[in-house]
């Protein structure tokens, strides 16, 4: 009989995705510090959830979505973006809008993806610049 994975397994425990959900936030920041970005606010939460960097790149306001995966073997760290989270980074975008009303009237959300090698270093980091745009105001 053949051992199949549990989800769990192949996933982490929950304290394991939180540190990698940590880690991926970290490097992230300091790479969209690096391409110039100013970091205004990191884990931003609304009742609909967690914006994990809200930047400015120039004079547009960015909500960036940060998706690291330990290696490649569940598939890469931008195809964990399903069809729902968009929607909802939509939403976390709008309701960010709102409480903030002074914001600068252009924005976009970006996608960093990280690959994590085993060394926890980033074996890929990928910017995607406006991934969802969808919706958006």
């Amino acid at each position: 009989m053949t051992d199949i994975p549990s989800r769990r397994n192949a996933r982490g425990t929950p304290g394991e995705r939180q540190e990698t959900g940590r880690l991926g936030e970290q490097m992230a920041a300091r790479y969209l510090q690096s391409l110039g970005y100013a970091i205004v606010e990191t884990n931003y939460r609304t009742r609909f959830g967690e914006i994990d960097i809200v930047a400015l790149d120039g004079d547009v306001l960015v909500f960036v979505e940060v998706r690291a995966r330990h290696g490649r073997s569940f598939g890469l760290a931008e195809e964990s973006l399903t069809p729902r989270k968009r929607e909802r980074l939509v939403q976390l975008s709008e309701c960010y809008l709102q409480a903030h009303p002074t914001s600068p009237p252009a924005c976009r959300i970006d996608v960093v993806a990280i690959a994590l090698g085993s060394a926890g270093n980033a074996d890929d980091l990928q910017l995607i610049k406006g991934a969802i745009v969808q919706g958006l105001a």
